[in-house]
């Protein structure tokens, strides 16, 4: 249960909140139909990586 809690309270980083204020404004965007969906894939596909890419970054960096 301790886990959870930690991944959640990371989940409140600024990176974090950003990520998703992005997705959730782009995805908006997409359904009212000022966005393309295949500009919403590139846009999410980079910030995704971005965020899971420094993820594993510094989960890389913990390790060592």
């Amino acid at each position: 249960m301790e886990e959870v809690w930690k991944r959640l309270g990371n989940l409140l980083t600024i990176k974090s909140i950003v990520t998703l204020a992005l997705t959730a404004v782009f995805a908006w965007l997409t359904c009212a139909g000022q966005v393309s969906a295949d500009q919403f894939l590139t846009v999410f596909t980079v910030v995704v990586a971005f965020y899971f890419g420094t993820q594993a970054e510094r989960s890389a960096q913990k390790k060592s």
